[in-house]
């Protein structure tokens, strides 16, 4: 098994996990808990060589002196995995090699048990042709969100997790993910690496590459928009008002 079949499996293994102690009645402490112990589990058994960064494990830096690195998040969007009904809640696994995510899959696992990855590669929905539709937070919506929407004329989309925000650009539900609200690793490696195979623009606001697997796992902002909108979007933020 290739290392994007893996991620794949191990994503979708997780998010099935997940459906199913959800229903039970689990705790997100436990779909947490629960989902990372599967997930170090696959990763120890099939790439036992291979360091890992995990949102719910201590950091062990002997993942800086490896070239392969699996940057994982056991449940993005833990307010809406408790939340009854919702599907915004992702599981995210990614192998970055050298700092750039390789071999990445995001599951939506109550999204018709949903897992976009890396290879093959999902194709990018065409292009919306009414007002830009711009994600938020939906509890946490960021100064720089609703200046965009207003200068950009766009309409503010509230979602969950990072994982379903930017599979949702994938997807076609919407058009522009900015964030500016502080992040970890954990929380982009994976939908940045689909949204990229996907043909999506993925880059920090300030249009930089994303760069993995560095001493502080902190990455504060994000952008994940259409390919045709990025020169549009990085023109407004290098025009936004500092906070």
């Amino acid at each position: 098994m290739d290392d994007h079949e893996l991620a794949a499996q191990i994503a979708r293994e997780a998010g099935q996990l997940l459906v199913r102690r959800r229903a039970e009645g689990a705790s997100k402490d436990d779909g947490d808990r629960e989902s990372n112990d599967l997930i170090l589990s696959r990763l120890a058994e099939a790439r036992p060589d291979d360091a890992v960064l995990s949102e719910e494990a201590k950091d062990d830096a002997v993942r800086l002196t490896r070239e392969r690195v699996w940057i994982v998040d056991p449940l993005d969007g833990t307010r809406e995995f408790g939340e009854a009904g919702r599907s915004d809640w992702a599981v995210h696994v990614a192998l970055v090699i050298d700092g750039v995510p390789f071999a990445c899959a995001v599951a939506l696992p109550a999204q018709d048990d949903t897992v976009l990855a890396t290879q093959p590669a999902p194709a990018l929905a065409p292009a919306h042709h009414g007002k830009m539709r711009l994600l938020v937070s939906r509890t946490r919506p960021p100064k720089l969100a609703e200046y965009l929407a207003d200068v950009l004329d766009a309409e503010l989309v509230p979602l969950g997790s990072a994982g379903a925000k930017t599979m949702a650009v994938v997807q076609g539900r919407a058009d522009v993910y900015a964030h500016s609200g502080g992040q970890y690793e954990w929380d982009s490696a994976a939908p940045v690496g689909v949204a990229t195979a996907a043909g999506c623009h993925c880059s920090r606001l300030d249009g930089s590459p994303l760069v993995y697997n560095r001493p502080d796992p902190y990455l504060p902002d994000l952008l994940v928009c259409r390919p045709e909108l990025a020169a549009t979007v990085l023109a407004a933020i290098r025009e936004a008002p500092d906070d």
